[in-house]
């Protein structure tokens, strides 16, 4: 099921930054009150899982220095009257508790929990607030949950298929891997590589201790493979599978033999996968 077809994408990010609500949608206007601390709750689709001491602390320094100058955006409560769940804001609300305060400034928005989990990835993704995991995680919710698939979920976020697809492959990474991501020691460009290979962690503690670059852990990882050495391997036929690799976010093998004839292989995680491939095939 294509979510982007189905509906607009992005009608709650419309209403939090003010562009234009549809008529039909009218309900969304933003309605600024002051609201208690203690009736908001953060929000169960909130993708962001971790907050930097550090920040939070200078943050709180901010709003006893200047109070809070961009309301918290909320929505009204399923299951409590009078109480607000935090659709962006939600380090702001942390903080202002640190500094004392009772009362904080709200946006009210009437929106659906998919709009909700909308603009958290994109509020946090636009703010570069999220790590690997943490962004591989809110992709993986509007797949599974929403039935967004990767090109709704790429025009959402303004990002290209294939960093949906190799971001969601992120996920399928060793736990402790997975670990090194979330705690910034290892970046997503060094960690791609190691997809699918039976010794990543050993690998990636390797590259942290080494610090080697995302390029020098595709050399690494090939040669742990078996595979030849990039002096032996016909450039061109690198560059071009390097290049169908990046458009079709997915593992590419080209195989060139002396007389020209060969194969390529492209390898697939899901279904999803797999049909991008024989739609990509069959286009005439």
């Amino acid at each position: 099921m294509n979510a982007g077809k189905k509906r607009g994408l992005g009608r709650g990010l419309s209403a939090l930054f003010g562009d234009t609500v549809p008529k039909e949608k009218s309900s969304t206007t933003n309605q600024n009150n002051m609201a208690a601390i203690a009736d908001l709750t953060r929000n169960p689709f909130q993708p962001r899982q971790s907050f930097k001491e550090e920040k939070l602390e200078e943050l709180a320094n901010s709003i006893r220095k200047n109070g809070i100058i961009q309301p918290i955006a909320v929505r009204q409560s399923k299951s409590s009257t009078g109480k607000y769940e935090i659709v962006a804001g939600e380090r702001r609300w942390l903080a202002a508790q640190r500094a004392g305060l009772h009362e904080i400034p709200v946006t009210i928005l009437n929106l659906s929990d998919v709009e909700s989990l909308e603009v958290a990835i994109v509020e946090n993704i636009q703010r570069d607030d999220l790590n690997p995991i943490e962004e591989a995680k809110g992709y993986k919710r509007l797949n599974e949950e929403f039935k967004y698939d990767h090109e709704s979920i790429s025009k959402l976020m303004s990002k290209s298929r294939s960093h949906i697809s190799n971001t969601l492959r992120l996920l399928s990474l060793p736990s402790d891997v997975i670990a090194m991501l979330e705690e910034g020691t290892l970046t997503s460009g060094q960690a791609r590589p190691l997809i699918g290979i039976s010794n990543a962690s050993s690998i990636a503690e390797e590259i942290v201790s080494k610090n080697y670059s995302a390029r020098k852990v595709e050399y690494l990882v090939r040669n742990k493979k078996g595979h030849k050495s990039e002096k032996t391997v016909d450039t061109n036929i690198l560059k071009t599978q390097e290049k169908i690799q990046k458009i079709l976010g997915l593992k590419v093998n080209i195989i060139n033999k002396k007389n020209n004839s060969g194969k390529v292989t492209i390898e697939y995680k899901d279904l999803e996968q797999f049909e991008l491939i024989s739609d990509l095939l069959t286009k005439h």
